[in-house]
């Protein structure tokens, strides 16, 4: 099912001038409170901290804090996560209490689309109904012809059938939005899952065939049907993650922009009526659109072509029960959930309160994120969110000015770039119109069907315009934030503004280790190895001079080569060209906002807290916001086809190469460091 998205993305510069490790004379005592907000006890200091710093910063708070049943990861974020639903549950519980709701209204909607979620009565009687008229289209394919019609029909309805069609502001053009489509139609996370020669994955196959067919035969199919059935769709999603362009290799924007005139397309992937499947997607005007992977189009066409449609139509019928199974009856959602457990590791269902609010989010998240903002993000948060904000972008800005290896025409590019990034916090400041979505009482299924066609309607109806810049991609409540390079815009929800991210009673040192630098994270991320290839307007453009160029990618392909050698779960190792642009953001946000706090008021008036140096809170504020356990399944899944590294190595990974870090805690600097700014 195409995802309503839901993204916590992080340029290094040279060693400022620091405070001394060790004043001295004794600072003053440091306030109470200051010690509560570091946290001191989530340390083990029985580790040497420039051994495994990130063990040191989290190591009493991973051994109080294992993984619930219910969850694959557990930590910092989730915590968050897991406090901001508790708050937005009570929202929900009034908005379904409330009888007098005008109809149409947000309330009204909130509180319908919760209740219907909750109603487990209904929903059991229900069973398969709300999806009878989806299945008969199904059943009632007869040809690879009839495909194209039917595979327009279940993405309309968030079916990852196949491919996939959304929009994108053209590379060329960040003024224009354009069509684009894409690989998919995969149960699995990644095409490794498929393909990679590995015991667990060989392991999590056999489990995927066997629940498939466990779906199926919950559909009505008699067992060895359902087997059979399995084999089939096994074999043909294996045959397109063959096809599917490595996640690693769609980090290249130019890799994933292939301009296609119609005709081209009806060449190049002929089984597909490119006509009909614009017409029929609502967009008869478009004559030319972004082919993401032209490779994976032609081998889907010669699968439309040569798979017996029997095989097809077993695959459609996985692909839609697989996308609606939790918002199903219990059956489904437990056969549903037997999946998570091989690919995740969770050992336990969520309560259904907390899918459905889930659920919700991705529904109306921007209605509710409304009420939440008005509750628990005060406009004194979201100023002194600012004031960090702006000193980490006035630590680059004066770090371009000095920059040694960059010359002077593409110094003054990047200032340009910088100038023109746009910062957005807390929340948008036009939001999200829901009046044309009908929101009922159940059955629930329907409610989650028609808040999908909404979302598919609503940014396909984008395509042919400019862009609108005003919108979010992420609802205000999220745990989360991001940098989109076709904006040029940072974007931090008022979410993640919150403990142990930041803290209004915690020290300065403290916030500006952990929201300042995934605030200078995600303002490196425009100039990454991916973000770096777009100008400040948005626009895929080399601004770099040829030596510059050559010196920026020495810095990348160090920071690649050193995170390719770590690993999970034993012997997986990570994917450094994967994992690259997150690596380098996490290493420039921490630099500059050090850089930051050191040329703040705030630095000037610090104290040490309980024997801790300002400069050494700094640190254990970045190293306190990645805390986390993760189950090995988890840890796979990520390392396959998560761009950022694990916690673990986000952490040591990054410090290894800050001299700053080493100072402040006793130690000499490692020769070899990574740098790029």
């Amino acid at each position: 099912m195409k995802p309503i998205v839901l993204v916590l993305a992080f340029i290094a510069t040279g060693p400022g001038t620091m405070r001394a490790v060790h004043a001295e004379e004794p600072a003053a005592a440091a306030p109470s409170g200051d010690v509560a907000a570091l946290h001191l006890e989530w340390m083990d200091r029985s580790i040497d901290p420039l051994q495994d710093f990130y063990r040191y910063a989290n190591g009493g708070f991973l051994a109080a804090n294992p993984i619930p049943p219910a969850y694959s990861a557990w930590g910092s974020a989730q915590m968050l996560d897991q406090r901001n639903q508790d708050r937005i549950h009570t929202l929900l519980q009034a908005a379904a209490a409330n009888a007098v709701a005008v109809r149409g209204s947000e309330a009204q909607k909130i509180g319908d689309f919760y209740a219907s979620g909750m109603d487990e009565a209904a929903i059991e009687k229900a069973g398969l109904a709300p999806l009878r008229d989806e299945f008969r289209h199904i059943a009632a394919l007869r040809r690879g012809s009839d495909l194209t019609a039917e595979l327009v029909r279940l993405q309309r309805i968030g079916v990852d059938a196949a491919f996939g069609i959304d929009q994108m502001q053209d590379y060329e053009d960040s003024t224009r939005v354009i069509a684009v489509v894409g690989q998919g139609g995969l149960g699995l996370p990644d095409r490794d899952y498929y393909l990679k020669d590995d015991p667990k994955y060989a392991a999590i196959r056999k489990a995927y065939e066997q629940h498939i067919a466990r779906m199926l035969a919950l559909l009505g199919d008699a067992p060895a049907k359902a087997a059979h059935a399995a084999g089939g769709i096994m074999a043909l999603e294996t045959r397109l993650a063959a096809a599917s362009m490595p996640v690693e290799e769609q980090r290249d924007p130019h890799a994933v922009y292939n301009m296609r005139e119609l005709a081209a397309l009806a060449r190049e992937a002929p089984a597909i009526d490119w006509r009909g499947y614009l017409r029929a997607s609502g967009l008869p005007q478009v004559t030319r659109l972004n082919l993401a992977m032209p490779k994976f189009f032609a081998a889907l066409s010669h699968e439309m072509r040569t798979t017996p449609i029997g095989v097809w139509r077993d695959y459609l019928r996985w692909q839609l029960v697989h996308g609606y199974a939790p918002y199903l009856a219990d059956a489904y959602v437990q056969e549903n959930f037997r999946l998570t457990q091989a690919v995740r590791g969770t050992q336990e269902l969520l309560p259904r309160w907390r899918r459905v609010l889930r659920a919700e989010d991705g529904a109306l998240g921007f209605a509710v994120g409304h009420e939440y903002v008005k509750r628990w993000f005060p406009p004194e948060a979201r100023a002194q969110v600012l004031e960090i904000l702006h000193g980490v972008r006035t630590a680059l800005r004066d770090d371009l000015k000095s920059l040694p290896w960059m010359s002077a025409p593409t110094r003054a590019r990047a200032q340009e770039k910088l100038a023109l990034m746009e910062e957005r916090i807390g929340y948008p400041d036009v939001w999200r119109d829901y009046g044309r979505l009908l929101i009922d009482r159940g059955p629930y299924v329907l409610n989650v069907m028609r808040a999908i066609v909404f979302e598919n309607a609503r940014e396909l109806a984008k395509i042919g315009k400019p862009p609108e810049r005003s919108e979010w991609a992420m609802v205000p409540q999220m745990v989360n934030a991001y940098y989109n390079r076709s904006m040029n815009t940072i974007n931090f929800p008022a979410g993640i503004l919150q403990p142990p991210y930041f803290d209004a009673a915690a020290p300065a040192a403290f916030n500006y280790g952990a929201i300042g630098s995934i605030i200078g994270h995600e303002i490196t991320h425009g100039f990454d190895d991916r973000g770096s290839q777009f100008d400040g307007h948005g626009n895929l453009q080399n601004w770099w001079g040829r030596e510059d160029d050559e010196k920026f990618q020495a810095g990348v392909n160090c920071i690649a080569d050193q995170f390719s050698g770590y690993s999970v779960d034993g012997d997986l190792h990570l994917k450094g060209r994967l994992v690259t642009g997150e690596a380098i953001a996490d290493l420039g946000g921490l630099l500059l906002a050090l850089r930051a706090y050191v040329a703040s008021p705030a630095y000037a008036a610090a104290q040490d807290i309980d024997g801790f140096t300002p400069e050494q809170q700094f640190f254990l504020g970045f190293a306190h916001a990645w805390g986390e356990n993760v189950r090995p399944e988890q840890a796979r899944l990520w390392a396959a086809a998560d761009p950022h590294p694990p916690a673990k190595d986000r952490v040591n990974g990054t410090l290894a190469n800050v001299a700053q870090f080493a100072e402040a805690f006793g130690g000499t600097p490692a020769a070899g460091r990574c740098s790029i700014w």
